[in-house]
């Protein structure tokens, strides 16, 4: 059983699972859509932003988008940093240099002071989707909203599987009494109100990115616990465990070099799951009003906005849209990781 962990099993293992992944096509082809709308999000900065990407002035480049320069820089009156929207100031610039922009320009937090109906308004060619109730563009939202959502998704699935991976495999590899009092604990931990806490705590602490993840994660955890403590009680009595125990090897080089491997075939397949619940998470929370900050560029928001302003469809059509692409691409990214490590496929 040894023999079958070693790496020459494992290289023509995973390159049958990687077939069977692409034998997915709809997954397949979410994956590749997903990264490449990830990506593009990642230079939200590039694409979205009411500061150009490169200024030149009197034969010289500035990057605004990495630095702050003052209106004086580009022979302005203030020190105070420069506003490219305003006329003035890029009347300075063009006599002398010219800006390169990015393709919308505004960013998520950009109040457009130049709307000609009262905010919000409808899509034109200056706002493709619209303004929001407080005349920020509907496209900057969007992406960064898009952003910061499937940022956290991902960090809290990874922490929170970390997390649940360790405490599944301690309760399945020592069984006993530490499994049936990790189930009591863990039963009762699963049962507090998540939400009731969110709003205690959101009374006196002002919520940001970090802080809700961190509250998240106290409870996210307990996803994957049940499904590595069954692989950790299955697998402990197997006879490669037996033999690894018999060569002198420890419990923790047992439990992680060689039934760990084991266990996180049931954990894959559950992760893109896990993900998807956490950007349902955090978009729930935001539409309720107990997510990130106000003014944060929030897919929750939006969905909020579209239902207080019913006269303004693009706010509530656009984040939906947004919404049910991406889950729709993690949900078929997930069922084609599932087909990849069912060992009936392989």
């Amino acid at each position: 059983m040894l023999k079958l962990l070693s790496p020459d099993h494992w290289k023509p293992l995973n390159q049958r699972r990687w077939q069977n992944f692409r034998n997915n096509r709809r997954g397949y082809i979410s994956l590749w859509i997903f990264l490449l709308l990830f990506i593009l999000s990642l230079f939200a900065e590039f694409i979205a932003n009411d500061k150009p990407v490169v200024v030149s002035y009197q034969n010289s480049l500035y990057f605004p988008v990495f630095k702050v320069y003052s209106e004086t820089t580009f022979g302005g009156e203030f020190e105070s940093e420069a506003d490219y929207r305003d006329e003035y100031v890029a009347d300075l610039i063009q006599q002398d240099g010219w800006m390169l922009w990015p393709p919308v320009r505004y960013s998520y937090d950009t109040i457009n002071y130049h709307l000609d109906v009262p905010a919000p308004s409808p899509p034109d060619t200056e706002n493709f989707l619209g303004t929001d109730d407080q005349a920020r563009d509907v496209v900057a939202r969007l992406i960064y909203g898009f952003r910061i959502s499937v940022l956290f998704g991902l960090c809290l699935t990874i922490f929170s599987s970390i997390i649940g991976v360790i405490v599944g495999a301690i309760q399945g590899f020592y069984g006993g009494r530490i499994d049936l009092f990790g189930q009591r604990l863990i039963e009762i931990w699963s049962g507090l109100p998540v939400l009731f806490l969110l709003i205690i705590m959101t009374s006196f602490i002002t919520p940001n990115f970090w802080w809700l993840l961190g509250i998240m994660l106290l409870f996210s955890w307990m996803g994957l616990v049940d499904v590595v403590r069954a692989e950790f009680l299955r697998a402990r009595n197997l006879e490669y465990v037996r033999a690894a125990r018999a060569l002198g090897l420890d419990n923790r080089g047992i439990m992680f070099k060689h039934m760990l491997p084991n266990a996180m075939v049931a954990t894959l397949t559950f992760m893109p799951f896990i993900l998807t619940g956490s950007i349902t998470t955090l978009t729930s929370l935001d539409f309720l009003g107990f997510g990130l900050p106000p003014g944060s560029p929030s897919l929750g928001e939006l969905i909020a906005q579209g239902k207080t302003n019913l006269h303004a469809p693009w706010l509530g059509v656009s984040a939906f849209v947004v919404l049910a692409v991406m889950l729709s691409l993690l949900v078929f990214i997930g069922e084609a990781v599932r087909d990849a490590f069912d060992p009936r496929k392989l």
